[in-house]
């Protein structure tokens, strides 16, 4: 075990265990049964009466016990009880797609869980363990199903954060507006239901939406409303009494909708409208984007005007469209401080309708329903034409860069105004089995809000960063240096528990052992390959989170270098969960990308663990990972954190580690006395 020292410069090596367990795609595969041969189909025979008949009682047996044994979610959903080989029983889950019949994006895992045959075996999951993956500085409601983050604003001293939510059970459906106030970001209060299905207009659900702070005060909310007969329309609400700070009454327009489905759109393709903008040369009009596709399968968004936000009159031209990339959803589009600008020298983010110029550019980003991924670009918004163009086409919304390359969705900004900074909210899904969900009582948590801003080093990406509030939660806090990994090591680090954790970690590599390697891993891609257990010459090198003492469950997060025959050097960011639960009911992946490594810089990462989500940011942040992770081990006291090397060429030194223990959050009822 690696102790912590005051000073990093006495420490030099430290204990080995044994490599990473080696894993074999191959077998991966052909475990997951796509390497399977089908039976021999059985030969014909001749069957008595009788045993015809008997056959038959018994199926009718079985299939009155299965019938018996299901159990319902209430949301049309559910499992059953089978036999299982050698006795007892096992729990299935029955494969059912949430969402997509009532317009939106795929709510369930139940189809990725029972891809190969329909069904999955369930695990034995403890109340310990379904305990434990509650998060204790995650927004999380007090139960039951949340999805998207909707119209985040700041008003008179409170920080709103209006979120998809479920009030009858963990699956999805029945989709309200649940609504909470912060001071920091981080403790919540929660409040009444801001919205409920209750017009014709919202009937099958009150969707996502966003929020607009007008000049007199007033606060606009538009959110999407799916019709008694499934089509999505738009629609208008305001504060009943904008001088409340909690906003804790909301009235919809008599007026509603406001927007139908255009000509040329689908009924189901026309959904979750944008923070409203003005353009420099038209202040009497906002503008308000709008998600949708064509018939050729092309994402785009749609932009309109209005002066009242009643009445609206289409932009002459599209936004923007992207071949290919599907349905659009979660439209967001802000402004970003280019380079040489005072805003990007301050670090500031721009208010939603700051005119563009010189030391302006413009982000558009889409939540792809094809996928589920978050895409952005970087661009110039022409506001005579409320067009938008990006700046590089090879890298245009939904087929270059993304928020985050995990498990991160329908992402939402706002603008604060009074730190002057740009906020990013996303929701993080669950990735185990709707029947672990019901038993736990609760699914999903929103990620942990973000600052956003506009690389100017690079020019050409973002950088995403927890919000300084987090910083607040520190407790104590240990410091390591100087650490030698070689190649094949595992070094523990004592930090005592291990669930709630800021970790900050520097690497520096070897500079000599990269020269001398003329080609290394030219086709590696994180999703595609073995994780953190497969050995390359220059990587992968990082930290294992939520470790048990043995290694047989591990989250890594890591860095793996790829070295081209023209001597060009590529660092992609990757993080692995194969092998971060012993459970099988549960979608694992190898989640990254390329990270971009100016000369000059080491390779750093910060990781949020809070018991099942991981979140890293890789170089400032110019790469974002998140993960659900449901270990059943490495939990509570038994969780532990490594260092590793498990590269077969270079030497690697971890240059800084710096882990705190990160306090609770409160997140309660708002009290009922002062409603």
């Amino acid at each position: 075990m690696i102790p912590a020292v005051a000073d990093p410069a006495t420490l030099d090596g430290g204990a080995r265990t044994p490599l990473l367990p080696e894993t074999d795609p191959r077998r991966r595969a052909a475990h997951a049964g796509g390497g399977q041969k089908r039976p021999p189909p059985p030969a014909t025979t001749t069957v008595l009466p009788a045993v015809v008949s008997a056959v038959l009682l018994l199926v009718l047996v079985a299939v009155t016990v299965l019938a018996s044994q299901h159990v319902d979610d209430g949301q049309g959903g559910g499992v059953a009880v089978v036999p299982a080989g050698g006795g007892g029983h096992a729990v299935v889950e029955v494969a059912a797609s949430r969402g997509v019949a009532d317009g939106v994006s795929e709510k369930s895992t139940a189809p990725l869980l029972g891809a190969a045959g329909g069904a999955v075996e369930e695990f034995s999951w403890t109340n310990v363990m379904l305990a434990w993956q509650r998060t204790a500085f995650h927004f999380q409601p007090p139960k039951n199903w949340m999805n998207d983050p909707n119209g985040p604003l700041y008003h008179k001293g409170w920080y709103h954060l209006f979120y998809q939510w479920n009030p009858d059970s963990a699956v999805w459906g029945n989709i309200t507006w649940g609504h909470a106030v912060s001071r920091d970001l981080l403790h919540w209060l929660h409040l009444p239901l801001a919205m409920v299905p209750d017009h014709p207009y919202d009937a099958n659900g009150v969707w996502s939406g966003s929020a607009t702070r007008l000049p007199d005060g007033r606060i606009v909310m538009l959110y999407t409303g799916s019709t008694a007969e499934s089509v999505q329309v738009q629609n208008l609400a305001e504060p009943a009494d904008p001088s409340d700070p909690l906003l804790r009454e909301w009235v919809k327009s008599d007026a509603n909708p406001v927007l139908v489905p255009p000509p040329g759109i689908g009924a189901t393709d026309f959904r979750d409208p944008t923070t409203a903008w003005r353009a420099p040369n038209d202040t009497t009009a906002w503008r308000v984007a709008i998600g949708s596709k064509d018939r050729d399968h092309a994402g785009l968004a749609l932009v309109y005007r209005t002066e009242d936000f009643v009445r609206y009159d289409p932009a002459p031209a599209l936004m923007h469209v992207v071949p290919g990339t599907g349905m659009w959803e979660c439209v967001d589009f802000y402004p970003v401080a280019a380079g040489g600008s005072a805003a990007a020298a301050d670090g500031d983010g721009l208010e939603t309708s700051a005119a563009p110029g010189p030391g302006v550019k413009h982000v558009v980003k889409a939540s792809l329903d094809d996928d589920k991924h978050d895409y952005y670009a970087i661009g110039t918004y022409d506001p005579a034409t409320d067009t938008w163009t990006p700046d590089d086409a090879e890298n245009d919304v939904g087929i270059g860069l993304r928020y985050d390359y995990g498990k991160y969705y329908a992402s939402k900004t706002f603008y604060d105004p009074v730190l002057r900074r740009r906020v990013l909210w996303g929701w993080v899904g669950e990735t185990d089995s709707e029947r672990a969900d019901i038993l736990k009582g609760w699914a999903s948590v929103q990620s942990i809000p973000r600052t956003v801003l506009l690389d100017t080093k690079t020019g050409s990406n973002l950088l995403q960063w927890p919000v300084v509030e987090v910083e607040n939660l520190r407790m104590s806090g240990k410091s390591f240096g100087g650490i030698a990994l070689d190649r094949g090591s595992v070094v523990p680090l004592d930090v005592g528990k291990a669930t709630q954790l800021d970790i900050e970690a520097v690497f520096e590599v070897d500079a000599s052992a990269v020269e001398g390697v003329t080609e290394a891993d030219v086709t590696f891609n994180c999703s595609t390959s073995a994780g953190a257990a497969g050995r390359g010459l220059l990587g992968p090198f990082g930290l294992l989170v939520l470790a048990d003492e043995d290694l047989s469950e591990q989250t890594a997060v890591y860095f793996y270098l790829v070295k081209g025959t023209d001597g060009s050097l590529q660092t992609f960011f990757c993080q692995d969960e194969l092998r971060a639960s012993k459970a099988n009911d549960l979608v694992k992946r190898v989640y990254g990308s390329l990270v971009p490594v100016l000369d000059g810089e080491n390779l750093s990462v910060r990781i949020l663990v809070d018991h099942s989500i991981v979140e890293s940011f890789a170089q400032g942040g110019r790469t974002c990972i998140t993960s659900r992770v449901y270990p059943t081990r490495a939990i509570n006291d038994s969780a532990r954190v490594f260092l590793f090397n498990n590269a077969t060429n270079v030497h690697v030194k971890a240059k800084s580690v710096k882990i705190w223990q990160l306090n609770s959050v409160y997140i309660r009822p708002y009290p009922a006395s002062s409603l």
